[in-house]
């Protein structure tokens, strides 16, 4: 398998993880800055890499299946560790990285059958809010006005991850059912 650009940005969001981890469960001062530069920067690789890969054409099997997994590690981490600094809800962690990897297997299940099931609007706005939520939360351990706006804004990524969620499981079924020549469901 040869490396190209947009799989070694992937391949460097997963090799941020760790750090990002260690960051915010370390004390020290500007842990909050290093910890949202560290974040942003591996989202901003999310973007960048699809992007890449299509606008020079070199989507790749590894790619399409790594990609997703660099993003499940990602945002599980982040609001794993803000559960552990008593910024985010366990409840409401549970149900971001529950959707994330049931969708991860309906998607698995879907790809052994030969169906693809495309990201969405919502799934797309579910990550924005994740980013959104995160970054607000990673400030509120130096700066606590940042604390309600984080709050409220995990709210808003609960409620677009059960949407998403469901969204996708409803195509989900459609393509299966519809793909072994049975009639699809109306949703």
């Amino acid at each position: 398998m040869k490396l190209n650009l947009p799989n070694s940005l992937t391949l460097f969001r997963i090799f941020l993880v760790p750090f990002l981890v260690v960051v915010l469960l370390t004390k020290f001062d500007g842990r909050e800055t290093v910890g949202l530069v560290i974040f942003l920067t591996a989202t901003a690789t999310d973007f960048l890499d699809g992007w890449l890969a299509r606008r020079r054409g070199q989507t790749t099997t590894f790619g399409a299946l790594l990609d997703p997994i660099a993003d499940k590690l990602l945002i599980s981490a982040v609001f794993i560790s803000l559960v552990e600094l008593g910024l985010a809800p366990a409840w409401m962690v549970a149900v971001i990285v529950g959707r994330e990897f049931a969708v991860s297997g309906l998607r698995s299940i879907a790809s052994e059958q030969g169906i693809v099931i495309s990201a969405s609007g919502w799934g797309k706005a579910k990550m924005l809010s994740q980013v959104l939520a995160a970054s607000l939360l990673i400030l509120a351990l130096r700066h606590d006005v940042f604390v309600t706006p984080g709050k409220a804004a995990l709210w808003v990524v609960v409620a677009v991850a059960l949407v998403s969620g469901t969204q996708y499981f409803v195509r989900f079924l459609q393509r299966v059912t519809s793909f072994e020549g049975l009639p699809p469901q109306e949703p």
